[in-house]
């Protein structure tokens, strides 16, 4: 005579309440050194472009890459929005600083397709910012 055997739940998935802590204590900490080192080379580049006494547009963009990643950790922090926009955003700003910082010495071929991914990346934040409305 067998005995039936209780199906067993599967293990892969976190229940422990404080398996879920940790890992939420654990995306804080680094969300704080990420924003700490972002705004470390901020403030390193704001001082180099003080010692320069110039300002190009490729430093601008890089100050954008910046505001960008700080734009993300806090909607990640305030829990709103949609945090999957912000990367596009920046993946958009670094083509651009790619396209200025490439400048004139770029292959056209290459201005087509980096003008390309921004369209592409642009058109993936508008269907990611509708899909998060409905």
């Amino acid at each position: 005579m067998t005995t039936p055997i209780a199906e067993e739940e599967p293990k892969n998935q976190v229940d422990s309440p404080l398996a879920a802590g940790g890992f939420r204590l654990i995306e804080r900490l680094l969300l704080v050194l990420i924003a700490a080192l972002t705004l470390t080379a901020a403030g390193m580049e704001l001082v180099r472009v003080y010692e320069a006494r110039s300002v190009s547009l490729a430093d601008i963009l890089l100050m954008f890459l910046y505001l960008e990643v700080i734009g993300m950790i806090a909607v990640f922090y305030r829990g709103r929005g949609s945090p999957f926009v912000y990367p596009i955003f920046i993946a958009i700003t670094a083509l651009a600083r790619l396209i200025v910082l490439q400048g004139k010495d770029m292959a056209p071929q290459n201005l087509v397709y980096e003008a390309g991914a921004i369209l592409l990346l642009a058109v993936a934040a508008v269907v990611v910012v509708r899909a998060g409305k409905t």
